[in-house]
């Protein structure tokens, strides 16, 4: 009798052959420029925590304070009993922070994705993907039920060659910063053809929001990009403002429909209301404390200047994710081990997350690094990595 799922331990053997195998580490301390790792103190170099808000004293006491007026869990969906003062407040100063009629907030940046599409497409529908967007994007998308085509990374008229072809509600989804490459979407082009098709647009600017833009309101305030423009923005709690959950930012009708009809949001816990004032609290300090955003783009420049100094294969990004492309699964693997052995963690990023045959080190800097950080990574990553050039 053959048991079920029999074949699991092959899958996993299958897997490390390919130099795929994932495996977890245990960190022993706060989240920032400094992790405790295997009882070893190492310097981190693949947070996505951009602005060092995680850590910040004060989202740390808004957090408390609210964990004693509101405590630990909301108990319920939002629209149970799970939608707190905390809550509104935020999702009002997000709607105001980002230029929109108002904001949903959402447990994920994943449930986020999931909840728009299947809330706006069904069958006799089309939905218009970058080829490298997030899972989360890509999963949305097939779970629609819509007619699901995908077009070449950042090509517009790739992209408008599938439009033409389309009925039903249309929707063109991307990325705003990509998240494995750091280059960005072109927004301004991809806003025109959505309007030329009568289609709608959505950005997923999880990597964007806190960082770019003159008060860090993200891709769309680096172009400049108004709500008429971008229709549906979806934005991440958990990367530029240091805390956790996500939201979606629309016209009162688009939110409107989200309540109703987005399954993510109907049927999951709201967030704990601490998060909510931990996130209201690191959203002052984005909008205020420009020095961030400005030492982030210096550190990115520095390193970049320096890795092409050294030979290193990075990829076109001006953003704080700066990947260095290796090519072989197994190769990236050793060079990332021989960089946490020197004291340096950075993340060795493989398929499927990225295409087959790029296999790469994804480098991201947060604001509380320090210049000379970035030249002990350089100075490791070269000794390290002869066979980069």
């Amino acid at each position: 009798m053959t048991l079920a799922f029999s074949q699991l331990s092959g899958d996993l053997e299958s897997i490390a052959k390919q130099g795929l195998y994932r495996s977890r580490r245990v960190i022993n301390s706060p989240q920032g420029i400094y992790l405790k790792v295997d009882g070893r103190t190492v310097l981190n170099f693949c947070s996505n925590d951009y602005l060092g808000l995680a850590n910040h004293p004060d989202v740390l006491s808004a957090f408390k304070n609210a964990v004693d007026q509101y405590g630990v869990g909301s108990g319920s969906a939002h629209l149970i009993c799970g939608h707190s003062l905390a809550h509104h407040a935020l999702e009002e100063e997000l709607a105001e922070f980002t230029g929109r009629d108002r904001a949903l907030l959402f447990s994920t940046g994943y449930m986020a994705n999931l909840g728009v599409m299947s809330a706006l497409l069904g069958r006799g529908d089309a939905v218009f993907e970058d080829r490298l967007n997030h899972a989360s994007l890509l999963d949305g998308g097939l779970m629609s039920g819509a007619v699901f085509k995908r077009y070449r990374h950042g090509d517009v008229e790739h992209l408008n060659s599938h439009l033409k072809k389309a009925s039903g509600h249309k929707l063109i989804v991307t990325d705003g910063v990509f998240s494995m490459d750091g280059d960005f979407a072109p927004l301004p082009a991809l806003s025109k053809v959505a309007q030329d098709h009568n289609a709608g647009l959505m950005v997923d600017d999880a990597h964007g929001l806190g960082i770019l833009g003159a008060k860090g309101g993200g891709l769309l305030d680096y172009y400049g990009l108004k709500q008429a423009d971008v229709p549906i923005l979806m934005g991440t709690l958990g990367k530029g403002f240091g805390t956790f959950g996500a939201f979606v930012a629309g016209s009162e009708d688009l939110i409107e429909i989200l309540i109703q009809k987005a399954r993510t949001y109907i049927y999951t816990t709201a967030l704990p209301a601490a998060v909510a004032e931990a996130t209201r609290a690191s959203l002052k300090l984005v909008i205020t404390e420009d020095w961030r955003r400005d030492k982030l783009k210096a550190l990115t420049e520095r390193f970049s200047v320096g890795a092409r100094q050294l030979g290193l294969q990075l990829m076109n990004s001006t953003s704080p994710i700066q990947p260095i492309v290796i090519g072989e699964n197994q190769q990236v693997i050793e060079i990332s081990q021989a960089l946490l052995q020197a004291g340096f963690l950075v993340s060795a990023i493989r398929p499927p997350t990225v295409p087959q045959g790029s296999a790469r080190l994804r480098v991201t800097f947060s604001a509380l690094h320090e210049e000379a950080h970035v030249d002990s990574l350089l100075d490791a990553l070269d000794k390290a990595g002869a066979g980069l050039r």
